[in-house]
């Protein structure tokens, strides 16, 4: 077996050297120009192109270097380092068509705050998708603030909410830190979701949570009275003393009977201590009840926001009488109820890549389409923390639907099925 000569190896090498130092500048220009080629009109950059601009490149790094070295160019060397340059930019040219064919376009970081959930955790329910949010990891404490109690900690982690999945995680983590603040009385919330329905919880406890309560220009009063059955915070009620009536908000009550089972709870956990194999003792996993919870009624205290000329005639009443006021139906719930007896529906959905293009997204042309009236439609990438969230609602839309805008459609039962199923994705 004969040897490779020297020289022939030490060329091949100044071969390869040369190559990858030449071409690092036409790799560079061939894989950016592949890729704005390909994401911009959607057109891959002729291979042949990309050699006589890689040469190109080339030739002109290696004239400057040819004035260095005068004998380069009638070296075997030569060949070998145009092979890698070209073999550079071919490889860099197919890269970035790749990543310009599978970088999705338009983004933005509007976009980007409006990412849904993976379609692998929603679940039907009816024709409506729905997902179970639930905390990972521990429950943070929030700078700033004390640490939370250890019951307090334990509702969170335990806790589980239920919310629409059509809906993006910007809105989805709102709803579930307007539901913790209401539930468990926070002084501050943070939730970060996943696309898996994951949530990572930052809280604060409750602090000065009568205060926060309490409505501009009013003040708190407390009385002593009959509780009624049932009352909770935010209720209407009318205190009575004689002719004469105050009315104002429950901001907070509390029975006789309430403390009795405050305090069998906690008798009851002292009592059914149980013992873990290493001797450690069982953390306590009661919660504590809900500042909002409904009472049981009897005798007890109340806490009631009224108007600040209101608070000297309460404090004066020796038997005072709190009758609770009706806030009657929600109109919101009214009007969907006429509208479903009437055998109309409303649905709310996102246009697909094909619905866009579709003539059905076209209601004045399209005959089948002639009922189905749009309500309000929010545009791909427009700004959600206003008062309205994006939304546009009609008469004031003008231009047709695109790919990725999200509306509310109305209409008869069968025919707004049939529209939302030909354009939504």
């Amino acid at each position: 077996m004969q040897s490779i000569p020297g020289n022939l190896l030490v060329e091949v090498l100044l071969g390869l050297y040369l190559g990858l130092l030449t071409g690092i500048v036409p790799a560079f220009v061939a894989g950016s120009l592949g890729f704005l080629v390909r994401y911009f009109t959607g057109v891959t950059l002729p291979g042949f192109g990309v050699v006589v601009l890689a040469l190109s490149i080339a030739s002109v790094q290696g004239g400057l270097l040819g004035l260095v070295e005068p004998t380069i160019a009638q070296s075997p060397r030569l060949l070998i380092a145009v092979l890698v340059v070209l073999m550079l930019a071919l490889y860099a040219h197919n890269q970035g068509d790749k990543l310009g064919a599978e970088l999705p376009r338009r983004l933005s970081f509007t976009r980007l705050r409006q990412r849904t959930l993976s379609a692998d955790v929603v679940e039907l329910v009816g024709s409506v998708g729905q997902v179970t949010v639930r905390p990972t990891g521990e429950i943070h404490d929030m700078e700033g603030y004390p640490p939370l109690s250890p019951s307090l900690r334990e509702a969170l982690k335990a806790g589980s909410w239920r919310l629409p999945a059509d809906l993006p995680l910007s809105e989805l983590e709102a709803r579930i830190e307007e539901r913790l603040r209401t539930d468990h009385d926070l002084a501050d919330v943070d939730v970060a979701m996943d696309e898996r329905g994951r949530a990572t919880i930052v809280a604060a406890p409750p602090s000065g949570s009568l205060s926060r309560r309490v409505p501009a220009g009013q003040r708190a009063v407390s009385i002593a009275t009959l509780v009624p059955t049932g009352i909770a915070r935010g209720d209407e009620v009318t205190v009575r003393a004689g002719e004469r009536s105050i009315t104002g908000t429950v901001l907070s009550a509390r029975s006789e009977i309430d403390d009795e089972r405050a305090a069998d709870a906690a008798l009851d956990t002292s009592v059914d201590e149980v013992a873990t194999d290493g001797g450690e003792d069982a953390e306590s996993a009661i919660a504590d009840p809900k500042p909002n919870a409904a009472t049981a009624g009897g005798p007890g205290r109340v806490t009631i926001a009224v108007a600040r000329r209101d608070v000297k005639p309460i404090l004066e009443i020796e038997s005072p009488r709190l009758v609770v006021r009706s806030r009657g139906t929600s109109r919101e719930f009214e009007a969907l109820a006429l509208v479903k007896r009437e055998g109309y529906a409303i649905r709310r959905f996102t246009v697909g890549a094909t619905g866009s293009d579709d003539e059905a997204t076209d209601f004045d042309a399209t005959p089948s389409t002639a009922d189905v009236t749009i309500l309000a439609v929010r545009r791909q990438g427009s700004e959600t923390g206003g008062r309205r969230h994006g939304w546009v609602f009609g008469p004031g839309i003008e231009r047709r639907l695109e790919t990725g805008d999200e509306a509310f459609v109305a209409g008869p039962d069968d025919a707004t099925e049939a529209f939302v199923e030909a354009i939504a994705r």
